[in-house]
């Protein structure tokens, strides 16, 4: 069982947090917002600092999991960050979904430190925290990894390296890229069904069962024809995502026409008042 600090307790975090602390690993936590981590500690048994600073002191593995890459330095290289008291060999693994330049940044602070960085952002929503079937993709090196695994696997159902620091928000930001595009082709392939004056439900039991099925088509198209989006990934969420793909996007030269145009739909859905509503609330914008 390891020593465990983890930084940032919302609806991902506070979750994930507890299924460490399931499973039997020591966990002291820190939140912003210190009821939150006192009532975290209370229910699952661990403890709570005042500082990220003094909840990494002596872990053998961190955790962080914030809101973005400002949020991500101010806990870690900022004043009570993680960096201050990181131990040698330690390793900080990064759940945000953030840029793979502030990964890494991450991983020359903390080699510096003589610790290590992974950074490990997370597919499958709030569902997937609770649930503790989550997706991780990781960018760093193989035995800091190797190490870290084990404990990432207690809110996970899929974790894997995929190359050096930074690898893990390139691979994020490829999910991303992915879902907002089914996402936009399921929208406009529902709408069209209603216009057509199709039985929708009808439709999608046929069609999930060919080429066109996807998780998005299976826990998302019945509720997308309900209209009904008061839970799941935010939009706001999913704007803040695209905007890491597309500004990576100008670094590499990659060509994503479709994505950016897709952030245009989402800014629309926003000024609709749907900021915090599902992703699959993009068919919002189109005639039924």
């Amino acid at each position: 069982m390891a020593k465990v600090a983890f930084i940032g307790l919302g609806v991902m975090g506070y979750p994930m947090a507890g299924h460490v602390a399931a499973k039997g690993h020591s966990v002291t936590v820190y939140n912003r917002t210190a009821a939150k981590a006192q009532a975290w500690a209370e229910q699952n048994g661990g403890a709570h600092a005042d500082t990220p600073a003094k909840a990494a002191e002596g872990a053998e593995i961190v955790f962080t999991c914030v809101g973005n890459d400002d949020d991500l330095r101010a806990v870690t290289v900022g004043e009570g960050g993680v960096l201050e008291t990181l131990g040698r060999d330690a390793v900080l693994v990064d759940n945000t979904t953030a840029s793979a330049e502030v990964a890494r940044e991450l991983n020359k602070a903390a080699l510096a430190k003589g610790a290590h960085f992974i950074d490990a952002p997370v597919s499958g929503g709030q569902a997937g925290a609770e649930n503790g079937v989550l997706t991780v993709m990781c960018g760093g090196e193989a035995e800091p990894y190797a190490r870290a695994e084990p404990v990432i696997m207690a809110f996970a159902r899929a974790c894997r390296l995929m190359g050096p620091a930074g690898s893990g928000q390139l691979t994020k930001m490829v999910n991303q890229i992915a879902i907002a595009g089914l996402l936009q082709g399921l929208s406009e392939a529902l709408a069209f069904a209603q216009r057509a004056e199709l039985d929708g439900e009808a439709v999608l039991e046929v069609i999930s069962k060919g080429a066109a099925g996807s998780w998005q088509m299976e826990n998302r198209g019945n509720t997308m024809i309900a209209d009904k989006f008061d839970f799941g990934f935010a939009v706001d969420w999913m704007r803040k995502d695209l905007r890491i793909c597309l500004a990576e996007a100008e670094r590499n030269g990659a060509l994503l026409p479709a994505t950016a145009l897709i952030d245009q739909f989402y800014k629309e859905v926003q000024q609709m008042g749907g900021g915090r509503g599902d992703t699959s609330s993009l068919i919002r914008r189109l005639p039924k």
